[in-house]
């Protein structure tokens, strides 16, 4: 065997590993979280377990365990975002990720979410994915751009087995973190998502996660409302980043060291959820009750301030989780919202408010992430509702586009940026903005 044969051989093998390894990675986290809601609150998810607890309770364990992610944090994990780090190692390559930081990470990020921090978990699945990948890529001694590429499979298998999604785990890696579409990433990164999703659902189970949906555009006139929510979302987005943003220079502004700071986080997500138990946690269970119209429109404006205040408090006190799940549930109470106010303004061709929480939770996560094509087919692949389609890809595109017009970057561009890293993609490629640093940089 010549070495292009032993060297496609090693890359093949190292691929299996990472989809195979994060893949189990992602059903043991998961599996896991279930099992402390089941054994320590007798609850069959967080915010089961956060609405039963005595009132000091529920101020007192979101605290405790950030301040334990806060003590980890502390001891090994850097400041610098998962998915920003993987998207330097993909798109650059110049990061080296440390499995062993990665792990104290989403040890951390475990912590937080067993406790009730509004966090997302596919971002400890996301990353761990990653160092996965550029892991094995070590020790298999594949080339440079393998590695980058066994990275991104390991990010999209990673993203599968969070949300059972394959199609959109795919789109989110050659999107979002690669930026570019070529087959020598698509095919690997297709092929991890493949495996990461048929092993997720042998363990977990296969379905819409969200249930299956069955909502229809009732008229053509619908359509120009589905626009005005792109429209809205784009806004409800801005906000969500905005406030983001704002948390986390204030605590730039006025530093304080951990666990202290993830305390404060915890103290606050515990303060909401006093009042709002619903808080805690990704979001899962509140969109369940929005997809069923089972909240009113006071509950739906108060979740939207509470879930952006409560996953600010989270990120911006240094606890690492994504913020994927918390901007659905976002964009969902937002479109659920308007699809009320235009029943209540007698609007005919309304169909139904859960029809406008599906295309809401798209198109804002459109606009907060920069990409509408993972965000329409991912929605699409949570509710099972193929009706719905052509409205989710025109509210994300108008969503996307108005915040890119507007300035606005994504919320994994902004993290970049932050440290002085960022690229443009435009028809002639990737153009590099990286004036800092041009060597490989070690995720320590």
């Amino acid at each position: 065997m010549d070495e292009h044969e032993n060297g496609h051989t090693r890359f093949i093998v190292a691929l299996l590993l990472t989809a195979i390894g994060a893949a189990a990675f992602a059903v043991t986290f998961r599996l896991s979280l279930n099992l402390i809601y089941r054994t320590l609150y007798s609850a069959q998810s967080v915010v089961e377990a956060i609405t039963q607890l005595p009132v000091w309770l529920r101020l007192a364990v979101p605290t405790m365990g950030a301040t334990a992610a806060g003590l980890l944090s502390r001891w090994q994990l850097s400041r610098t975002q998962g998915v920003s780090n993987v998207m330097e190692a993909v798109a650059l390559g110049k990061m080296k990720l440390s499995l062993r930081v990665t792990a104290w990470r989403v040890a951390g990020s475990w912590s937080a979410i067993a406790s009730g921090l509004s966090i997302g978990r596919e971002g400890p699945l996301i990353e761990f994915g990653g160092a996965l990948g550029s892991t094995v890529a070590r020790v298999f001694g594949v080339s440079l751009n393998q590695a980058r590429v066994l990275v991104a499979a390991g990010t999209a298998a990673g993203f599968a087995a969070a949300y059972n999604t394959p199609f959109a785990a795919v789109l989110f890696v050659l999107e979002t973190i690669v930026g570019i579409v070529v087959l020598e990433a698509l095919l690997p990164v297709m092929a991890a998502t493949v495996i990461a999703t048929a092993l997720t659902r042998l363990v977990v189970g296969g379905g819409p996660i969200y249930g299956p949906r069955a909502f229809a555009v009732a008229s053509l006139f619908e359509f120009a409302t589905y626009a005005l929510l792109g429209v809205l979302a784009a806004g409800a987005a801005f906000a969500f980043k905005g406030t983001l943003a704002f948390g986390e220079r204030l605590v730039e502004r006025h530093p304080m060291s951990q666990p202290w700071l993830a305390a404060c986080g915890g103290l606050l997500v515990g303060s909401i959820a006093v009042f709002l138990p619903s808080v805690a946690g990704n979001g899962y269970e509140p969109l369940n009750l929005i997809l069923d119209q089972r909240l009113p429109a006071a509950a739906l404006a108060f979740l939207i301030v509470a879930k952006i205040t409560a996953t600010t408090g989270s990120v911006a006190s240094g606890v690492p989780g994504g913020v994927f799940t918390p901007v659905l549930l976002v964009g969902g109470a937002a479109g659920s919202l308007y699809g009320l106010a235009l029943q209540g303004l007698g609007f005919p061709a309304v169909a139904s408010p859960g029809s406008y929480a599906l295309v809401g939770m798209a198109a804002t996560t459109a606009a907060t992430i920069h990409a509408p094509l993972t965000a329409a087919v991912m929605v699409f692949e949570l509710s099972g509702d193929y009706p719905i389609v052509l409205p989710l890809l025109l509210a994300t595109v108008i969503a996307t586009w108005l915040s890119r017009s507007l300035g606005g970057e994504s919320v994994y561009e902004a993290e970049l940026r932050r440290r002085g890293v960022g690229w443009e993609l435009t028809l002639d490629g990737r153009t590099i903005d990286d004036a800092r640093s041009t060597s490989v940089r070690e995720d320590s």
